[in-house]
Formats: C-alpha cells, structure tokens, sequence
C-alpha cells in the first residue's frame, strides 16, 4: 500500500504520552493504549520530507510566517470547507487549548460564567476553572443514539445566568458529532442575543467521515461570524501534535483586533519554524494521504461497531459522524464508574477514557482512540470480549 495505515509503529522510547503515562494514570504499564486523541500512524510522507528538507539546511534562525503559510490555510480552508478567508483574519496560536484560555484573558473576568455541553473534552471546563472563571453546563441530550443540543435549557441558563462565552466543540468530541446548520444558527442566535462570544474548538475540521459535512461555525450566519473567535489546526488530521500549529481565524474586526493584539504583545503569535513548515505541507501536498487516511478511519469505526454488536451487544456505540474517537455507552453492563475502569484496565488490559472526564452526564461511558492499526484495535476487542466473558 502506498499509505499502509495497517503498519504498526513502535512508539517507546519518543517521549510518547500515550505510553509514558501509562504507570502514573492507570497504575499499571502493560495496557494497549487507546486514549490520547493523537493517531499512532506515520505523517505524511510529504510533510516529513518537508521537515527533513527544512532540518538539513542546517540554519534555524529567527523565522516568519510568510504569504506561502497564509496562502496554504486560506486554500484549504476555502477547498474543504467553502470559507473565504483573509490573511489579516489569521493568527499563528501555539495550542487550540492555549488559544482558548488567551480568549478567556481576552474577553472575561475572574468569577465569569462560562457555558459548556457536556459530554464535552475535558479541558474546556479545566481550562475555565484555572483561570478562575466558573463554568456552567449545558449538557447535550441523548436520543436515539445520537447527542443533540438542548437549546431550551440554553435559553433558561442565559435568561438566569450573566454568561460571557461558550466554548462549543465543532465536531464534538468525544462523541464525534458533525453539527448541523440548523442547530449551528439556532446556538448562534441565541448567543449573539445575550452577548456571549462563542469560542469554536474545530480542530477535528478535517475529519469528517463519509457522508458528513463539517460546517465552520463562523460560516453559518453573519451573526455566526460577527460573533465568534475559530481555533483550528492540521495537528488532528495529519498526526503532527507535537509540532504545535494551531491557529485562530476571527472575522469580527473589533473581536480580531484585542485578542491578536493581546497575542503580538506577548509574542503568542509567533510560529516556530517547523510549525510552519509542517502546516504548508499537509495543506498542499497531502490531499491523497487525507482521502485515504478517512477511508481507514471510516473501516475502523465499521469494524468496531460490527465486532461490538456481535460480540459484546452490552456496549453500545455512538457512531461518530467525525475524528477518529468512539463514545462507548456501556451501561448496559450495569457497572459503577470504578468497576468500568477495573473491567477495561485490569481485566482487558486497555487504557481507555473514562467517561466521568467529560462531565457527570459521561457516567458509564468511555472514550475508545481507533486512530491505530486494524490488528491492534481487533486484540482490544477480544481482550474486552474475553474480560466481559
């Protein structure tokens, strides 16, 4: 294969996070880890050839973001996803969580209320809570599989509650929703009525499933954009994490103006030279490694599903419509939050996250990475299989 996501790569001994920290979070080492929201595949060709280039010049001096980087966001963005932008709506931020808690300096106030949707990635309410701010839970409903936004519980939460922000997830994780416009404009309306900025985390953009269609938040409605800050990043879609190259796109000249200003005064806007590098090639040369990158992800999300229903019909998935993260509902198995974790640690060897995480509406559920090779996420499964026998 010219793309052999079915590769296993060895990862010990590269700082790996989803194996160095194993011991201290799990209590135990010998775990297939299935966590950390990074995938366990080689980039792509073309962006470590980009690197290998850029590392044998030898030089790594001062270095700027120039139009090629610009160029090479606002071509993707407008290719993928149908959004103009322009290069002064574009700002280099070292971290969707970091660019987060810059807007929560930006445009709140130590004791400020914050809206979350649990269940919802567990650094929105962290991050809120270090800095002082109080978050308050929106929580989304599950119906008939699928999660869905309470916006009748939204109205009386704004109608009782000085809000400031909402931090949304676009797609969502951990439950891999792709938003739809109706429920996008109806958040956007209610949030630009009560003067809350919405905060979009899209760095699961690019990782629509077939069939799906993600919609930039901003793109919805000019009071979408008019009224809120985007944070995104090739970081998700072309396994490059731990280069940091996130960025923000804010169309609002007034909102764009005090939080880039509050970025250059503190030099937050200033991309290391290999963040760059590695963000110009997967936006120009890696359109093939994508398509086929979604088609395995796609089969992997199928085999875990069809394995599940025939083998282990206890747990149930909620299929993902984005990303490479499975929500598992496993109440079925009628087993306290702890005995879950023993059931998946112990007993089947996995590391997984537990669903208590992502907010008290997670109870009983966990959050399975199929961002690996089919063969390794096969043997979680019969550990699961044999644990629960």
């Amino acid at each position: 294969m010219k793309h052999n996501f079915n590769k296993i790569i060895n990862r010990t001994s590269t700082d790996c996070v989803k194996l160095e920290k194993l011991k201290p979070l799990f209590g135990r080492d010998d775990l297939i880890p299935l966590w950390v929201a990074d995938m366990d595949f080689l980039s792509p060709p073309a962006i470590t050839n980009a690197l290998k280039e850029r590392v044998e010049h030898g030089v790594f001096g001062y270095t700027m973001a120039t139009d090629n980087y610009y160029s090479s966001i606002i071509n993707w963005l407008k290719k993928q996803h149908d959004w103009a932008v322009a290069k002064e709506e574009i700002s280099f931020v070292p971290g969707v969580v970091k660019g987060i808690a810059f807007a929560l300096d930006v445009f709140t106030q130590k004791g400020d209320k914050v809206i979350i949707q649990p269940p919802v990635y567990q650094n929105f309410r962290i991050t809120v809570e270090n800095l002082e701010r109080e978050t308050v839970n929106n929580p989304l409903v599950l119906e008939n599989g699928q999660y869905k936004m309470d916006f009748d519980g939204l109205r009386k939460i704004v109608s009782e509650n000085d809000c400031k922000m909402l931090i949304l997830c676009n797609p969502h994780n951990p439950a891999g929703i792709v938003w739809s416009t109706e429920e996008l404009r109806e958040l956007a309306e209610i949030c630009h009525d009560n003067n809350i900025l919405v905060v979009s985390d899209e760095i699961h953009a690019d990782l629509a499933l077939p069939g799906f269609s993600h919609t930039p938040f901003a793109t919805i409605s000019p009071t979408a954009e008019a009224n809120s800050i985007t944070l995104m990043s090739p970081s998700k879609t072309f396994n490059t994490a731990g280069i940091v190259s996130s960025f923000a796109v804010i169309k609002n000249e007034n909102i764009r103006e005090k939080y880039f200003r509050f970025l250059e005064l503190r030099e937050l806007n200033q991309a290391t030279v290999f963040a760059l590098t590695a963000t110009q090639a997967a936006f120009t040369k890696c359109d093939e490694w994508h398509e086929k990158l979604i088609q395995y992800l796609q089969g992997n999300v199928d085999f875990v599903t069809t394995y599940l229903k025939e083998h282990i019909p206890q747990i149930k998935v909620i299929i993902p419509q984005a990303s490479f993260l499975i929500w598992f509902d496993c109440r079925e198995l009628n087993l306290s939050q702890n005995e879950l974790m023993e059931l998946f640690v112990n007993k089947a060897k996995l590391a997984l996250n537990e669903g208590m995480m992502y907010g008290d509406n997670g109870e009983g559920f966990m959050r399975m990475n199929v961002g690996v090779s089919r063969e390794i996420i096969e043997k979680a499964l019969r550990n699961l299989r044999d644990a629960i026998k």
